[in-house]
């Protein structure tokens, strides 16, 4: 394989996020699984204050997490860190230094991250890059309009209410008063905008309520509270681009009262069966709506997309599109697709290809660049 030019992978990890740790553990996760006879991999860091920071040109896996942790070059000038995005891919690295990519493969989870802000960089810089595009990037990290879109694809879903931090403050007894009339309790609190289950409580009177209320607005200006569905947690892979395709739903059952941070990522009690334990009908069910809410939000690459079962009835509602799902030991969107048929290195592959594929058919985009034609 020594002759063969291998794709040079720019792997972006941490952020300015709550999730930074998941992001460490992802990155690991993501560069022990990369066949290096095929690729080679270039590191961005990004610390917890927003710095870029980027390692050396790796042909070989690191051991653990703390290794991609880069200090500070203080030899290099502010933002280098950054070139690689803007140096031409079809030129190797300069003497500079500079390591050049053919594709970025972001791992940021919440802010920053799978926002659609990092990939509003990227194609800035012209990069093809791995996953969503900024609007659904946007889409899927907003939880109220994902809702909204939800809505207008007919997608079923269960009743919520939103208010933004200043709308809260300037009147909290009648938002209060609201969710109580409308949802009643129990009822969940969710940050609009972050992943993981970061930030998100249950609440069973009004004092847990306005507590759960302010623990949200820490890490958004905006928040959603949800009524409480007594469902399983049913979750189906999407992978794709024009002509996506769905994996075999996966269950969470959970070690705590609802799938929380902890139970996601520290205390690895809550269980999981893929394929969930369900009927073939419902099993389609599931992949067709999943494959529906994936193209929604005009998705690309994968996404994990997220439903409630209820008990009594197998009705379904939708929960949410995670357009940057986790790859870690725990994660279900890799476990899901090894259960469909596609290993987690085949996986990668298809990734990569699909982002190579979209950023070709991008190129073919006239920007405004040439005369325009007129049509007769």
């Amino acid at each position: 394989m020594s002759g063969i030019k291998k794709t040079r992978v720019g792997l972006i990890y941490g952020g300015k996020s709550g999730e930074h740790e998941v992001s460490l553990s992802t990155a690991l996760a993501v560069m022990k699984a990369f066949n290096y006879d095929k690729y080679e991999i270039v590191p961005f860091y990004i610390t917890k204050d927003g710095e870029w920071r980027n390692g050396p040109l790796l042909q070989a896996p690191v051991e653990h997490s703390g290794l991609l942790q880069y200090e500070a070059d203080k030899n290099k000038p502010a933002g280098s860190a950054i070139m690689p995005l803007f140096t031409n891919t079809s030129q190797p690295a300069g003497s500079s230094g500079v390591q050049s990519v053919d594709v970025m493969f972001p791992l940021l989870h919440g802010t920053f991250g799978e926002d659609g802000t990092i990939q509003g960089l990227f194609e800035i810089a012209n990069v093809p890059y791995v996953g969503a595009g900024v609007l659904a990037s946007a889409v899927g990290m907003d939880k109220v309009i994902m809702k909204k879109l939800f809505a207008q694809a007919g997608l079923p879903q269960c009743m919520y209410r939103y208010f933004t931090r200043k709308q809260w403050e300037k009147d909290a007894s009648y938002h209060t008063m609201e969710i109580e009339v409308s949802l009643g309790y129990p009822c969940f609190i969710k940050p609009a905008n972050l992943g993981s289950s970061v930030g998100i409580s249950k609440a069973r009177n009004r004092e847990e309520l306005v507590a759960a209320i302010d623990l949200a607005l820490r890490y958004d200006r905006k928040v959603i509270v949800e009524e409480f569905i007594d469902a399983r947690e049913i979750e189906v892979s999407v992978l794709g681009n024009e002509e996506p395709r769905a994996s075999v739903p996966g269950e969470i059952t959970s070690s705590s009262e609802f799938y929380d941070y902890q139970a996601k990522y520290t205390d690895g009690n809550s269980s999981m069966m893929i394929p969930a334990n369900i009927s073939p009908e419902l099993t389609e069910q599931l992949r067709s709506l999943a494959i529906r809410a994936f193209q929604a939000i005009d998705g690309s690459g994968l996404s994990r997309v997220d439903f409630f079962v209820q008990k009594h009835d197998n009705q379904i509602m939708i929960n949410e599109v995670n357009t940057m799902p986790g790859f870690t030991p725990y994660s279900m969107y890799p476990l899901m697709w090894r259960e469909t048929g596609v290993s987690y290195q085949e996986l990668l592959d298809t990734l990569i290809e699909l982002a190579l594929e979209r950023f070709e058919e991008k190129q073919q985009i006239d920007f405004g660049n040439n005369k325009p034609q007129t049509v007769v």
